[in-house]
């Protein structure tokens, strides 16, 4: 009995060294502003950067976004690791508008990229847009994007608009602006117009524009 016990024992013992081991392999470094600058065009500034694990590899993966007064980029480089060497490689970018009210705002949600922008002026555009690392393309897909167009001084209605790309589901939504001296909204929003229309993945170069999709919601109706 205690030789099983002490057998138990080194066996425990040895796959708990593993595991400190596995835990205590030397990481890459995440990128510097340097380096990340190395991608951006000429006079560029970061703006907003994260770092985490976007492919579920383990190593440390970074989105950010910056650019000059004519270009603003999202990007997202992957860390990796071979036999010889540890490195990043780029896996998406995508062109932002170039008035942001603000920096724009990444968060890492089940795996999912979040990328939260408000641009515009006294009219503002509030975008979310959601990635997720698609394995087979080694690509960032767009599996989401919602984008709401309003008055920052309560002169005119606001537009919704929900899309869904995994389903193809779309929500557009009018909101008039609430003069009616009841409630503290600024908006009364009316039914939402549900619609639906699958498409071919979307990869982070190809993401729309989402003035031009709030555009097209108000031309067609959805």
């Amino acid at each position: 009995m205690k030789s099983r016990t002490k057998a138990w024992l080194g066996m425990g013992c040895a796959a708990l060294l593993t595991g400190v081991a596995a835990a205590q392999q030397p990481q890459p470094a995440p990128m510097t502003e340097p380096m990340l600058l190395d991608y951006l065009p000429d006079d560029s500034r970061i703006e907003a950067r994260l770092n985490g694990d976007f492919n579920g590899d383990g190593l440390v993966d970074t989105a950010y976004v910056g650019g000059n007064d004519d270009k603003r980029l999202l990007k997202v480089m992957l860390g990796y690791k071979d036999e010889l060497e540890w490195g990043t490689t780029p896996a998406g970018e995508a062109e932002l508008e170039t008035t942001p009210l603000g920096a724009a705002a990444l968060s890492l949600k089940k795996n999912v990229l979040i990328v939260e922008d408000l641009t515009g002026g006294t009219t503002a555009t509030a975008t979310t847009y959601r990635y997720r690392y698609d394995a087979q393309t080694r690509r960032m897909r767009l599996i989401g994007l919602d984008a709401e167009r309003y008055s920052r001084t309560n002169s005119h209605d606001s537009l919704k608009f929900s899309w869904n790309l995994l389903t193809g589901a779309r929500i557009v939504q009018v909101g008039h602006v609430n003069d009616s001296g009841q409630g503290d909204e600024a908006y009364r929003y009316g039914p939402e117009r549900k619609l639906a229309a699958k498409s071919s993945p979307v990869y982070m170069e190809d993401a729309p524009n989402p003035d031009e999709l709030l555009d097209a919601a108000l031309g067609t109706g959805g």
